[in-house]
């Protein structure tokens, strides 16, 4: 299976409490260009690839999705960590609060909950790539969305960080996608 080793893939070091910030964040958590849409994507659509080669990238790519998850969880864990009920409610977290307490529950920056129908399949490996090439693109934005709403370091350097993984995985599909074209050229692939 996996091997576990107990630290995130970049530190998470946040010191300045910031709820406004973290209701923004949220977004990276359970919104529809957000880690875990990703992670869950790339990890159903990884069954349907034609070979060994798509199926190792899905995986590799969707696994690193799940760490993402987790960084964005701790920082949203050290935005709100000590917020009072009226802090909550002031940056709207209060019906967040009303419901999970100070639990994290998967949902966008307008509260929404995680929705399905952000994961997108196709049944067609490459229609497959594509969109996970635009999932991608549209999550590298809204890092720098959230970028530009902070002028925080400690904020700043992870949300830098997954932003440039967002670019790197973009790459990868790309890179992923350009071989399946040419072994459809070449009938390889149907």
């Amino acid at each position: 299976m996996w091997k576990y080793e107990k630290k995130l893939a970049f530190p998470i070091n946040i010191t300045k409490k910031d709820l406004k910030l973290a209701k923004y964040i949220m977004t990276q958590y359970g919104g529809p260009a957000g880690e875990l849409a990703a992670a869950w994507q790339y990890l159903d659509q990884r069954y349907c690839m034609p070979d060994e080669k798509g199926k190792a990238l899905l995986t590799d790519i969707g696994t690193e999705e799940l760490g993402h998850v987790e960084m964005i969880s701790a920082m949203l864990y050290q935005l709100t960590k000590d917020a009072t009920i009226e802090e909550m409610e002031k940056a709207g977290l209060g019906s967040n609060y009303a419901q999970f307490g100070k639990d994290l529950f998967p949902a966008d920056a307008f509260g929404n909950p995680f929705n399905m129908t952000y994961i997108k399949v196709a049944g067609d490996c490459i229609a497959n790539i594509e969109s996970d090439m635009g999932a991608e693109q549209r999550a590298r934005a809204t890092y720098e969305h959230l970028m530009d709403l902070t002028d925080d370091p400690d904020v700043l350097a992870p949300l830098a960080f997954l932003r440039q993984r967002e670019i790197i995985h973009y790459q990868r599909f790309k890179e992923l996608r350009d071989y399946y074209l040419k072994k459809k050229e070449n009938g390889e692939l149907k």
